[in-house]
């Protein structure tokens, strides 16, 4: 029988697949379906920083004050009175998670800035956390904000974050760098532990009847698969952390594919919304049968088989590729 196993942030999972932070992350009745139906690891729904510097500074006059890099009108969104009994209920979380689920929990920061906030990580760590994910949106829209400036903020959250804790760490990021593959090298050297490629933004469409700005999509579909798959393809063997494949991932196909290009886990959401949660089993189940028929034993027998670094032909993930496509006649 295929075996699935396999190790991430130095954890030992039963099958790469985790689900990712997401609103089917925040409670103990559906992380214990995850678990039932098979992840090898959850995700728990986001917190945002500026809900944790809320907790700390207490009133709002002063946490706009402390901090030039957190947005003021951010804290419209929250509601100081319950702010306080969101962390409580979210430390609760870990730690009743943790006595009932098997499988590795990873909680997870939103964070756009390396302030107070990182005094949080500790307290995650004290309840019960395997790891913690730092998921950082920084879009490239701050004009008056350098790129040197912008791409030192992940350093600073790493390190902070790092500081506070001794359990794995990882960071989920964009693709919104001049340079990518030079900027995640240089993070994996950080001293991060992993890293996660990559996460989504909010994607924008005009209401043109009411003037409004609303969601293009909510859910990932199964072509933005091609984006994070180039990536870790490309940055397979070449960073000194390990890689998680996040976006697209809608069936135990996609997994094969990520696990080829060097990915050691995959994260799913979307495809639960859309399946739901016992959808992860039929993942497994593809996985399987296909290591079956491929004649693999463990994910380590084909693990980057298929990334740059192993590749005979480098370009097929360059642009070189590309203009061979379009250039042929037909």
């Amino acid at each position: 029988m295929a075996n699935l196993q396999t190790k991430y942030l130095g954890l030992n999972l039963r099958n790469p697949i985790i689900v990712g932070s997401c609103g089917l992350t925040n409670t103990i009745e559906e992380l214990k379906e995850m678990e039932k139906f098979g992840a090898g690891a959850i995700v728990l729904k986001s917190l945002f920083e500026e809900e944790i510097e809320i907790e700390l500074k207490k009133q709002m006059a002063e946490m706009v004050s402390t901090s030039n890099n957190v947005y003021p009108e951010i804290y419209d969104m929250f509601d100081l009175a319950t702010v306080e009994d969101t962390l409580t209920k979210y430390l609760s979380l870990i730690e009743t998670a943790k006595k009932e689920l098997s499988i590795p929990i990873i909680p997870s920061i939103n964070c756009i800035s390396a302030t107070e906030w990182t005094f949080f990580a500790k307290k995650m760590q004290d309840a019960g956390a395997d790891a913690i994910e730092l998921n950082v949106f920084l879009m490239p829209c701050e004009f008056d904000r350098t790129t040197k400036d912008s791409e030192q903020i992940y350093f600073d959250i790493v390190h902070k974050v790092k500081k506070e804790v001794t359990i794995p760490v990882s960071l989920k990021m964009s693709y919104y760098f001049s340079n990518l593959g030079g900027m995640l090298q240089r993070v994996s050297e950080s001293g991060v532990d992993g890293l996660v490629l990559f996460n989504r933004f909010f994607a924008p469409d005009f209401d043109i009847n009411n003037f409004r700005v609303i969601p293009a999509s909510l859910y990932s579909n199964a072509q933005d698969l091609s984006i994070s798959l180039r990536w870790i393809a490309i940055m397979a063997e070449r960073v000194k952390c390990d890689l998680a494949a996040s976006t697209g991932v809608h069936n135990g196909k996609s997994v094969i594919k990520q696990i080829l290009a060097g990915a050691d886990a995959v994260q799913i959401a979307s495809i639960l919304y859309k399946n739901g949660i016992s959808y992860i089993a039929t993942m497994i189940e593809e996985m399987e049968e296909w290591m079956t028929e491929m004649d693999y034993e463990s994910l380590s027998e084909f693990r980057g088989k298929m990334s740059q670094a192993k590749s005979i032909n480098p370009a097929v993930y360059e642009r070189a590729q590309f203009m061979k496509h379009f250039s042929q006649k037909f």
